[in-house]
């Protein structure tokens, strides 16, 4: 017991000495892909059991067949009520203690606990609360485990940083509706539980041996750590290393966001200097269309996971497997997000954005044409579903970095506004919210109009909220077009993304 209780502190830091593998553990590389595995989880534990509750529920629970789109639209609900309530905590808290780690791992404890209780509920009231918790600890790993991020490659390398995230979220939503069919329907129930408890003993062993930039600081010198404007530099000795991700974060061509030459405000107004970071944030025009658009592809996706799997059942009468199959086609266009990071990093977020929403309203439209039962027609619903992907996709990757870059560029105008360690945390605890209000949203409004009107109604009506959003979008995320026209108007220095991205 002695020499476990050694071993542990050693690797921990918790002695004088460098922990085991120091190197590697506060490398760039090593952080990336810890945050990326506790998306992974999350969202693995998530969906996997998209497939299996439309079956489960009636053989375990004994809900009333015809009340199975009632009880899936309410159990993905509260798992975004519990993000929708737990995010801005959370991002309050992580910008106001020392290291982001300890949230982190107190997260994936209240992760098992949620899976443990998923796995034996026969009811549900213990499914609800099960759920709950799992939106709970979502709003750990989404909140302090993006700000972690965001602080180790900072703002230059964001878009890119967070396409990697957007890997990890694509590669769950893609894998497990697809093993949680095939293993329900090949080896049962518990089964699929048993993946879920790997995943989170893999993902506690990562979040254990992770160092932050920050407490790298104790084992190195002063001169061996620099931030920017939170990120610290590795020790020499990982320096090489961490080049190698570096390079794959750097755009060919220098970021137009660093050749800006507008002046910035100093000071901040007396009534903003007393707004919490959260508040002065998100009364910015900039962020509040981010908020939305984020909100959009979160509906989105979550109207997919509301109703998809029963029509298809329904439509051609696949089992669990073939409902966890036909997420393959919304989401392998999400394996290309680093790719969209690194325009969004170099040209800015607005056109990505709008463009995103704007792709997916043709193919929303065309959904009402599937009908039957026949190879055409599910050869047309995949070609559907994966043109939405896209624009989906696109939009997340264009968000997911404006959350970034606003929050950087007030705090680069206004100094000492967003707190003594940044906002990242509350920045990202608003791209919380905002995913959280969309699947909130999204589970009732797909699931109630598919029920009241059918599958093609409910893509008609996304179809509309898509094509009204697209509009703000283009007009404010990266900065208002206005304060870009009224720059040139006053023969203002900068055009283009630069002036943009930093207007208000």
């Amino acid at each position: 017991m002695k020499a476990l209780s050694t071993t542990l502190r050693f690797l921990s830091g918790a002695s004088n000495h460098r922990p085991a593998l120091f190197e590697l553990r506060s490398s760039t590389w090593f952080i990336t892909a810890t945050v990326c595995t506790a998306v992974f989880t999350d969202i693995f534990l998530y969906a996997m059991i998209v497939p299996v509750f439309p079956f489960s529920l009636p053989q375990r629970v004994g809900v009333d067949e015809d009340d199975v789109q009632h009880w899936l639209s309410v159990l993905l609900s509260v798992y975004g009520a519990a993000l929708l309530v737990m995010a801005p905590i959370f991002g309050w808290l992580s910008d106001r203690i020392e290291l982001r780690r300890t949230p982190l791992l107190a997260g994936i404890v209240v992760l098992g606990g949620a899976t443990v209780m998923l796995c034996l509920a026969n009811n549900l009231p213990l499914l609800i609360v099960g759920r709950i918790l799992q939106g709970a600890s979502a709003g750990v790993v989404w909140v302090t485990g993006l700000a972690l991020l965001a602080d180790t490659v900072g703002k230059k390398y964001a878009g890119q940083a967070m396409g990697f995230v957007g890997i990890a979220y694509a590669a769950a939503a893609l894998l497990a509706p697809l093993l949680g069919g095939i293993v329900y329907e090949r080896a049962g129930y518990y089964a699929v539980f048993a993946m879920a408890f790997g995943m989170i003993a893999l993902d506690i062993v990562l979040r254990l041996l992770l160092i932050e930039k920050k407490a790298a600081k104790k084992w190195l010198g002063e001169d061996d750590v620099q931030m920017e404007p939170q990120t610290l530099a590795d020790d020499p000795e990982q320096a090489q290393a961490d080049k190698q991700i570096t390079a794959a974060f750097a755009p060919s061509e220098p970021s137009n966001s660093a050749a800006i030459d507008v002046p910035l405000t100093q000071t901040s107004s007396k009534i903003e200097k007393k707004l919490p970071p959260m508040l002065i944030l998100l009364k910015s025009r900039r962020m509040q269309a981010t908020f939305a658009s984020c909100a959009i592809a979160a509906l989105i996706l979550t109207a997919f996971d509301t109703t998809l799997p029963l029509f298809v059942e329904e439509t051609f009468h696949w089992s669990s497997l073939g409902a966890g199959l036909i997420f393959l086609a919304p989401l392998l266009p999400s394996f290309f997000q680093p790719l969209y990071g690194r325009a969004v990093d170099k040209y800015g977020a607005r056109w990505p954005a709008g463009l995103g929403l704007l792709i997916c309203v043709p193919p929303f439209v065309c959904l009402r044409l599937v009908t039957q039962n026949s190879l055409a027609q599910k050869v047309l619903l995949c070609a559907l579903l994966a043109i939405i992907g896209f624009g989906v996709a696109l939009t997340l990757a264009a968000t997911m970095a404006e959350f970034t870059y606003i929050a950087a560029e007030k705090e680069r105008r206004q100094p000492g506004s967003m707190g003594r360690g940044g906002a990242y945390a509350q920045s990202y605890s608003l791209f919380n919210v905002s995913w959280a209000f969309g699947s909130l949203v999204g589970a009732y409004w797909a699931g109630g109009v598919r029920l009241a009107a059918g599958f093609g109604a409910m893509g008609w009506s996304l179809a509309l909220l898509c094509g009204v959003f697209c509009v703000p979008t283009l007009m404010f995320v990266g900065g208002s077009v206005f304060a870009l026209k009224r720059r040139k108007d006053e023969g203002g220095v900068g055009s283009g993304v630069g002036v943009v991205r930093n207007a208000r």
